[in-house]
């Protein structure tokens, strides 16, 4: 399926590896001239390289944390005009509640809902002026159903979308949109480092943890980055104007509710 999209650019953060770079290299794919960004300049480039010689694509690496402002104004200037914006950030690790401190708290909305507010305000009115732009945010499974010890990223993440919710009315006739991708369980480093955590607290080993989650998915597997990759490309080709402040959860069948 042509996705309508080859030409355009996009800026995709936190896109060196995960499901951020599988976003990339989809949308890479579809022909977008593509920005990807990391905090590990090495592991970056390379990413960058991979894509490139994967797909064809321009891909320009542009290194640094999200969370700061002099990161958004690198990817700004390397990309002036974005079409499409993926908003992606790392989370806080799993804690009890107890022990978050102000600042953590504070940390974990900046990163998770105040970061993604900031990069959309510097964007959306220059893709409303150009009738053209996509906005996709990749949030949480969690937001639906919160997990015991991310309290902290479900929060953040759950104030995001509810924040957005009063935004995307306002540009849909623009054709601007702006929607959610909320992962499950996926292939990823974030998997292990919850695997490992569970680990740390139950003394199972890894692959007995690893094995009593896959088992809580209809699936029986976790999911693999490319899948949500592609979710993500279609949610930003030109077929998906009439879809906007939706949540679609990509979780293999988990979440036991109809809404």
């Amino acid at each position: 399926m042509d996705l309508g999209i080859k030409g355009r650019k996009a800026i995709v953060c936190a896109s060196s590896r995960g499901l951020g770079r599988a976003c990339a290299a989809a949308l890479a794919e579809a022909g977008c001239d593509v920005i990807v960004n990391g905090v590990d300049p090495a592991r970056l480039a390379e990413t960058a390289a991979d894509i490139a010689a994967a797909t064809g694509a321009t891909v320009t690496p542009v290194a640094g944390n999200i969370s700061a402002r002099e990161t958004h104004d690198a990817l700004l200037a390397a990309c002036p005009d974005p079409d499409i914006l993926v908003n992606n950030n790392a989370g806080p690790p799993f804690s009890d509640f107890r022990d978050l401190s102000r600042d953590d708290m504070l940390k974990g909305c900046i990163q998770n809902m105040v970061t993604p507010i900031e990069l959309i305000q510097r964007v959306i009115d220059g893709m409303a002026e150009r009738g053209f732009g996509r906005i996709v945010n990749i949030t949480s499974g969690t937001v639906k159903q919160p997990i015991t010890g991310l309290d902290l990223s479900s929060g953040a993440r759950a104030g995001l979308t509810a924040f957005l919710a009063g935004v995307a009315p306002k540009y849909i006739a623009r054709n601007v949109t702006i929607n959610h991708l909320l992962p499950g369980m996926f292939a990823t480093d974030r998997l292990d480092a919850l695997v490992n955590a569970a680990v740390r607290q139950s003394g199972k080993s890894p692959e007995e943890v690893a094995e009593e989650r896959r088992n809580t998915i209809p699936a029986r597997r976790f999911g693999r980055p490319e899948e949500f990759g592609a979710a993500c490309a279609f949610l930003c080709s030109a077929h998906a104007g009439y879809i906007s402040a939706q949540n679609l959860l990509i979780d293999g069948g988990r979440y036991p509710g109809c809404w």
